[in-house]
């Protein structure tokens, strides 16, 4: 399913801000949550190297005194 580079997906992230992908239609797992980006898996892998530069988890660039985004 992730596999098929034809499908559509939508950008998730989750709590520690983190970003993944989610094939569209399907329910989004618990503890994640739309972002409302939607495309196919290039379109959507592109967005989230935009958006997600700093790779720690929320919770550790807290402990580290950070703000979130």
């Amino acid at each position: 399913m992730f596999d098929d580079d034809e499908r559509r997906f939508t950008v998730v992230r989750n709590d520690e801000e983190q970003y993944s992908i989610w094939p569209e239609g399907l329910a989004v797992p618990g503890g994640w949550t739309a972002v409302g980006v939607a495309g196919t898996k290039a379109e959507c892998l592109t967005h989230i190297a935009g958006v997600w530069t700093d790779l720690r988890p929320a919770s550790s660039r807290r402990a580290a005194g950070e703000p979130n985004r």
